[in-house]
């Protein structure tokens, strides 16, 4: 390799390796260095784990990052059967002009900001929203419904924000599926179900794969939709987080809850690797 080649390559890479470094690598070692530190008097620290043990030894914060997981778990494989049905229509079934449409339309609701749509579903959902007077003028209720401020909004939320991330891999794996493996499954006696089990589901793994783990890490990275759709028993780990940095003032803390959250919801990708028996090498290629 020539020296004109390698300082092409150099300069081509450059921007990447500074915005790695820069914005992610360098703030992650000065966030891990805070995470360690314990304050003993106004302005005298210690290295130790003791921001990290307050943790395990705090129910309320263990309880609510087990809460935080289960619930983003659940927005998963509920995003997955909501956006599974929609992709393979997309992907298979619709033609033309009309799969162009549906895609874009999935897409559409995300060329405006989170808060945006947080806000839209705060309208529909509140005590003086269209769905409650819908409700009334059904005759379903009898007063204002406020469905707004609880788990079930949250999960909304969520699924709602997250959608894109699930459809689009999914589009993209489906799309790579020849219709002649499924014909053939009918031909060979199969009904709906064993092609699906036997054919789609495994061909559309990866993409299955690859879609949970966004949807997961967003969901259990989400802070505005948990804090503007759940109520006040309504817990959500990156709350915790916030509430350390701004609230009390404890970076240290805060910055060891941080790191626990990556921690933690790496744990529980690379377990769902495992029992899926993927890798990030098929997921993401």
């Amino acid at each position: 390799m020539s020296a004109r080649t390698k300082l092409s390559l150099i300069l081509l890479f450059a921007p990447f390796a500074l915005w790695l470094g820069v914005l992610i690598i360098i703030p992650h070692i000065d966030m891990f260095l805070v995470s360690i530190r314990e304050k003993i008097g106004i302005g005298q620290y210690r290295i130790g784990p003791a921001n990290y043990m307050a943790f395990f030894t705090e129910p309320l914060y263990w309880n609510t990052f087990m809460r935080t997981a289960l619930m983003s778990i659940a927005a998963t494989l509920l995003t997955f059967l909501i956006g599974f049905p929609v992709a393979f229509y997309i992907a298979k079934v619709a033609r033309g002009r009309l799969k162009t449409t549906l895609f874009l339309m999935v897409l559409l609701p995300f060329w405006v900001s989170e808060l945006v749509r947080t806000f839209g579903w705060m309208i529909l959902l509140r005590e003086t929203g269209v769905i409650s007077h819908t409700l009334q003028w059904l005759g379903l209720v009898h007063r204002p419904v406020e469905l707004l401020y609880n788990d079930g909004a949250i999960m909304v939320g969520l699924v709602y924000t997250s959608m894109l991330f699930m459809v689009v891999p999914l589009v993209t794996t489906l799309d790579s599926l020849d219709d002649e493996l499924i014909e053939a499954g009918y031909d060979l006696g199969g009904n709906g179900w064993s092609v699906l089990r036997e054919i789609v589901i495994p061909h559309a793994m990866p993409g299955i794969v690859s879609g949970s783990i966004v949807v997961f890490m967003l969901s259990l990275g989400n802070y505005l939709t948990p804090v503007l759709m759940g109520g006040k028993n309504s817990l959500w780990f990156t709350e915790q987080i916030y509430q350390q940095f701004i609230v009390r003032f404890n970076w240290e803390q805060g910055a060891a809850f941080g790191f626990l959250l990556l921690f933690l919801s790496s744990l529980i990708v690379w377990l769902g690797l495992k029992i899926t028996g993927q890798t990030l090498r098929e997921t993401m290629g």
